[in-house]
């Protein structure tokens, strides 16, 4: 007879192997789940959402341009959760028709970083994402995911996802910052002379639409430049310190906060 305070093998298997792939998948989708990650040695914990899309499909990074659908994540249902901070990899240029968007086709991983709001305490995730699927359409779909315990090594597949953010330069951008008749047009000057796409975003105003990046000839080399129209459909103040601009080049990935002086 097994001993009351002895776990058999097979349930110490079960407690420790990750919990499946979520099964009811919307199409695009062959997997989507929680990778469980590791907790750090400040009660942080490091986990990560993969997603594995069907061929010839695609979602989109969290700038989705002037025709993708932008992703949304909510954490109800988690335990000890202060807050959580994505790390992005470098997204991929993705073709839309004629246009080139940022995106992730085959796999993502994505990484996040769960802070406590008690560092003594574990914490449980709990995931809701909102998203983008697109084959020839963009079809919205939504998951509902939660994961495993913590692992006690941290994860190669994540370290990998989180080597792959794009390097953050110290200095800001020169920006050009003007009025347009439903909102305000920003031009930043890029880091480099050859790149595949940018982005511009405004942090913390989700009201602003942002359109795709367009790249143009500068006077000191290749700028970026795009529309933000807000609810009100005129200009508004803007804070030069809250754009960011991430370029994808051929030999790497960017990403500047700010506007230089």
């Amino acid at each position: 007879m097994t001993h009351p305070n002895r776990l058999s093998a097979p349930l110490i298997a079960a407690l420790i192997l990750p919990l499946p792939a979520l099964a009811d998948l919307p199409p695009g989708l062959a997997s989507a789940r929680l990778l469980p990650g590791w907790t750090g040695d400040d009660g942080g914990r490091i986990a990560a959402l993969e997603l594995v899309l069907e061929p010839g499909w695609k979602t989109y990074w969290r700038s989705p341009g002037d025709t993708g659908l932008p992703p949304h994540f909510a954490w109800e249902g988690s335990a000890n959760l202060d807050h959580a901070r994505l790390h992005w990899p470098a997204p991929q240029a993705i073709r839309s028709g004629a246009v080139l968007e940022m995106g992730y086709h085959d796999r993502l991983v994505l990484p996040f970083t769960a802070l406590p709001a008690d560092p003594d305490q574990p914490i449980d995730l709990a995931l809701q994402v909102s998203l983008g699927l697109c084959e020839s359409i963009c079809v919205p779909a939504h998951l509902d995911l939660v994961a495993p315990p913590p692992a006690p090594q941290p994860d190669p597949a994540i370290l990998e996802a989180l080597a792959l953010e794009p390097q953050r330069l110290e200095d800001g951008p020169a920006c050009t910052i003007a009025p347009i008749a439903d909102g305000m047009q920003v031009t930043m000057t890029l880091p480099v002379p050859q790149v595949t796409l940018a982005a511009i975003e405004l942090d913390d105003r989700p009201e602003i639409w942002v359109s795709g990046a367009e790249i143009h000839p500068g006077p000191d080399g290749p700028v970026a430049r795009v529309d933000m129209v807000g609810p009100e459909g005129g200009p508004f103040d803007l804070d030069p310190q809250a754009l960011r601009l991430t370029v994808i080049a051929e030999d790497g990935a960017t990403e500047q906060s700010g506007c230089a002086d």
